[in-house]
């Protein structure tokens, strides 16, 4: 199964980092944090990643490239949107594709502009959290529900979109409300080719229309995760995720069953 990650955005609550970098390109451990979820989804037997690039993508085609190659993939992935670069992470060898989604693509436009290569069940995820969501059961979920799209609900401090879930269905989406409680939008979503219908444009938000329409016909459900999850959206949360590592190592590759 194809994995997609969305790397794209400006990160404009980490301004200390995303002046110079995209936030997927911020470090945990000395290790860029869009690696780290690679990581997730390799130890479980995945090894075809797209990342959905646009702000300062150059950044990450320096970072896939040596200077003697550079500039001819800089021309590849700007003229045909999409580069492919063969990595060895752990002895397993990796396919990573490089979209070009434009540097002001809104996140459902991202995904949308990937349909091509999304023709079968997909997961997708946003370059910025880190969680041992134990990914198998996950899907496995996903497959006994047969919903268009599943969402990982946590429950961290509330500032993300709010999930009203009946048993494993959501009923209700509501994203980043003022005061909430409960269980909120994790990310790593399996998704079906059907959903992607329900994105209209670039100027998509992910987390809007699409979510809240499929949540209101009865097709978005939820997979529960209640161990480690960390968002990385500010330079605070990107510290407090650096300390936690270092003193107990990669918490996201811990598994739980």
């Amino acid at each position: 199964m194809k994995v997609v990650i969305l790397c794209g955005g400006m990160g404009t609550r980490m301004a200390e980092f995303t002046k110079t970098i995209p936030k997927p390109m911020v470090t945990i451990l000395g290790v860029p944090i869009f690696k780290h979820i690679i990581s997730i989804y390799s130890s479980y037997g995945f090894t075809e990643f797209h990342l959905a690039l646009g702000y300062k993508s150059e950044v990450f085609l320096k970072y896939f490239f040596s200077n003697n190659i550079l500039q001819g993939k800089i021309n590849e992935f700007y003229k045909n949107n999409v580069v492919l670069k063969d990595i060895i992470l752990k002895s397993k060898r990796l396919k990573i594709y490089l979209h070009n989604t434009g540097k002001n693509t809104l996140t459902g436009g991202r995904l949308k502009k990937l349909s091509s290569f999304l023709t079968k069940t997909f997961f997708l995820t946003y370059g910025d959290g880190l969680a041992n969501v134990n990914i198998k059961k996950l899907l496995h979920h996903h497959k006994l529900n047969k919903k268009l799209v599943t969402i990982t609900a946590v429950r961290p401090p509330a500032r993300f979109g709010v999930l009203d879930i009946k048993g494993s269905r959501v009923s209700k989406f509501i994203e980043k409300p003022q005061v909430s409680e409960g269980w909120i939008n994790g990310g790593f979503f399996v998704v079906e080719p059907g959903f992607l219908k329900f994105i209209k444009d670039d100027f998509t938000i992910l987390e809007k229309e699409p979510l809240e329409k499929i949540a209101r016909i009865r097709q978005l459900n939820a997979f529960k995760h209640k161990s480690f999850w960390q968002c990385i959206d500010t330079k605070r949360e990107r510290d407090v995720i650096e300390d936690l590592a270092k003193n107990n190592g990669a918490l996201w590759l811990r598994r739980k069953y």
